[in-house]
């Protein structure tokens, strides 16, 4: 009778100590479970910003994440300089203008550029003919397989004269260099090694 109470004793010790481990796994994967939501919970929240607009009505914007639109932004900011830099008009002010933005997006390979056409007197033929000369960028071919990025673009440039108005070619090449964003460089690039490889007349068109 003293060995079947024994026997007894043991057995509920087993089934306690059994009922004790699959309650500590279970508080241990219920506990895990929360800390996992609650942190997947966080990281959705990150990606949430709100925007006030003018001070009144409050929106909710989902920002995305930054290596998605870099493609995009490089193109962009290629696109970008050449408008600013190839786009003239028969006004001091206005090409320095210009030329300064542009410049803001690139290194010493653009100033340099700008430093020979000025010395040849490029910038005074446009003021004194009073061209106009805009570009308009076909297309910018980048390759993300390598930093720092290279990258071609190819487009098309008109001068207007008073009597004529001459369509060229323009080929580009450069490399981008992940850089800072600012007000005066807001897609974060700056271009390096730039060079125009192509510029040559392709019609003129009597006006």
């Amino acid at each position: 009778m003293e060995f079947k109470s024994l026997k007894n004793i043991e057995t509920s010790f087993k089934q306690i100590r059994l009922f004790g481990i699959v309650f500590i796994c279970l508080c241990a994967g219920i506990v895990g479970y929360a800390l996992w939501n609650s942190y997947s919970f966080a990281e959705k929240q990150r990606e949430k910003i709100y925007v006030l607009d003018g001070g009144k009505s409050l929106m909710l914007a989902l920002s995305q994440d930054l290596s998605q639109n870099r493609p995009v932004e490089a193109k962009e900011h290629v696109r970008r300089f050449h408008e600013l830099f190839f786009t003239l008009s028969p006004d001091k002010n206005a090409i320095e203008s210009n030329i300064q933005r542009s410049l803001y997006l690139a290194d010493k390979s653009a100033f340099n550029y700008y430093k020979d056409l000025s010395e040849k007197g490029y910038y005074n033929r446009i003021i004194s003919g009073n061209i106009n000369q805009s570009v308009q960028v076909d297309s910018v071919i980048c390759n993300f397989d390598h930093y720092p990025y290279q990258v071609a673009t190819y487009a098309r440039q008109m001068i207007i004269r008073e009597s004529s108005v001459t369509e060229r070619s323009l080929v580009t090449r450069c490399r981008l260099l992940n850089s800072v964003r600012s007000d005066n460089n807001p897609h974060g690039f700056t271009i390096e090694a730039f060079e125009i490889t192509e510029n040559k007349d392709l019609q003129v068109l009597k006006r």
